[in-house]
């Protein structure tokens, strides 16, 4: 008997509740708070919200279900689900490898952001940020990435607590302490609303963001208009952690009770329900003090702090949002790391403390490189991609995700594969919303390209930058 084999039960959810704000801790990520906002009020407001919901159930939701197919029909992680659902003497199982790397590269660069969110929660709640102004909070930042051992330190928490909860096993680590900081990560985030929407001038921001406004997403030219439908195609791809079997594992832990559309429109619905919270929080505040919202980490580590502190109560303010951050952070951390060391469980039989032990280790040598890229080895800069963050990022995001994402697509929809009608009957296993038959079709010919168009669309800026062309 294979080894893989000696792992005698599968562990399931205590609850529904459970696998639902678990699987959302993995799709909620800090893409939700600096870019989602942002592309939407670029973009037309609620005109991009509309787009962007409709990408995400033509786009994302089609693979998130197949995702939990997979793994609900197989009862293993990516490491076995394709071998235990493949066709005999077909080559599908390779995928998994694909899908490991790209779940190792992903943490390789999100223990180091997620540190960031430790720290400036702490430089908060001591009062570091107290009073800053964009241009203190901006040196503030530049110093943290400049100090390798400060780095190094919050990485090293994040990597600790994501292994420590992973160890107590699904139900009693990763369901249960999910369940408590996903809870708290919506109430901080209500009062946070609140109080943002309520500051003088917070109305304007709220409109601003909003209120559909279809000349800016087709008013401006036809370059604009295609740039807002990529973002929206690559938001309501990304959004969901799909193509590196993130879901995967989370419907492996599923019973049959229960229709997987269902639960995948849930789990997208809380996940667009944090990213619209964050735009409450982001665009009245940023209004009301006259300041440009912006992107990305400047938006974080740098606009934000210095808006919350010109408000009564601001370092309360500031502490909350970062700690909301670290929620929002360290789920995606836990849930990656579950992904983790389940693979080696279901591969090679590795006990879940050693699997833990092992994986944790080779986590944290694995994200020193991104770490070191801020500071001693700032000087490593790929031409049009970036530093060593941004390498990985890309490696990651604009390759093996989309890569992954097609290659499931093409496993559930091909005859050679598992198939339309195995994939099929499982998703629709259980009470609840169905998979329609009629969208075979769409899935067979025409989402392939749209994830095609993503997959070239991440490169055509790099290719630019390469031919001197930007």
């Amino acid at each position: 008997m294979e080894k893989h084999a000696s792992v005698p039960e599968r562990e399931q959810f205590a609850s529904r509740l459970g696998f639902i704000l678990v699987s959302a801790g993995c799709a909620i990520g800090l893409g939700n708070v600096w870019r989602f906002p942002y592309i939407t009020g670029e973009y037309g407001g609620g005109a991009f919200v509309l787009m962007y919901l409709v990408f995400l159930l033509i786009f994302g939701l089609p693979i998130l279900v197949m995702e939990f197919a997979a793994g609900r029909a197989s009862q293993k992680s990516i490491a076995r689900s394709y071998d235990t659902l493949e066709p005999e003497g077909t080559k599908w199982h390779r995928i998994k490898w694909l899908g490991l790397v790209g779940n190792y590269l992903l943490m390789m660069f999100y223990t180091t952001v997620a540190g960031w969110m430790l720290a400036f929660m702490v430089k908060s709640a001591t009062g570091q940020l107290t009073g800053v102004t964009a241009e203190q909070s901006s040196q503030i930042f530049n110093a943290l990435l400049a100090s390798p051992g400060e780095m190094l330190v919050y990485m090293a928490i994040v990597v600790v607590l994501g292994v420590l909860i992973c160890s107590l096993g699904l139900q009693k680590g990763v369901e249960r302490i999910t369940k408590v900081m996903m809870s708290a990560l919506f109430v901080i985030m209500l009062v946070l609303c609140v109080r943002a929407v309520t500051l003088p001038g917070g109305m304007d921001g709220l409109a601003f963001y909003l209120l559909p406004d279809f000349d800016r997403l087709f008013g401006q030219g036809l370059g604009n208009t295609v740039d807002a439908v990529y973002a929206a195609m690559g938001q309501a791809f990304f959004t969901l952690s799909i193509g590196a079997g993130g879901m995967l594992i989370f419907g492996s832990y599923l019973g049959k009770d229960r229709s997987l559309p269902g639960e995948a429109v849930r789990i997208a619905g809380v996940d667009t329900l944090v990213a619209l919270m964050a735009g409450l929080i982001i665009f009245p505040a940023c209004f009301a003090f006259g300041v440009e919202p912006g992107s990305g980490p400047g938006l974080v580590f740098i606009t934000l702090p210095s808006v919350f502190e010109q408000m009564p109560l601001g370092q309360l303010w500031c502490t909350l949002f970062f700690l909301f951050m670290s929620f929002a952070a360290l789920s995606t951390v836990v849930a990656v790391f579950e992904n983790i060391m389940s693979f080696s469980m279901d591969q090679w039989g590795t006990p879940r403390k050693k699997a833990c032990l092992i994986n944790g280790i080779l986590l944290f040598l694995l994200s020193l490189p991104c770490l070191l890229g801020f500071n001693v080895l700032s000087g490593v800069v790929v031409p049009g991609i970036g530093d060593i963050q941004g390498v990985e990022d890309f490696i990651m995001s604009n390759n093996l995700l989309p890569l992954g994402g097609l290659l499931l697509l093409l496993f559930c929809t091909h005859k050679r594969g598992w198939g339309f009608d195995n994939f099929l009957a499982e998703a629709n296993t259980g009470e609840g919303l169905k998979f329609p038959r009629w969208a075979r079709g769409y899935l067979t010919y025409v989402l392939p390209v749209l994830i095609v168009v993503i997959l070239i669309g991440g490169w055509i800026p790099v290719v630019q930058t390469w031919l001197g062309l930007a």
